[in-house]
């Protein structure tokens, strides 16, 4: 029987609504609740933006 995994993915989608998002591992365990949220690159705008946690489908 395999262990349970404990990280799950969660997709970074920019708020400057370019479409672009990166995908990141989150361990719920240690995090909980809490939504995730970088300052990353946008290379369509080529700026630093807010990037936040949705869920991937």
């Amino acid at each position: 029987m395999a262990a349970k995994k404990t990280k799950m993915l969660i997709r970074l989608v920019s708020s400057a609504d370019t479409g672009t998002f990166y995908v990141r591992k989150k361990n719920p365990k240690t995090l909980g609740d809490k939504k995730l949220s970088f300052m990353k690159y946008d290379k369509k705008i080529r700026k630093h933006v807010l990037f936040v946690e949705k869920k991937i489908k």
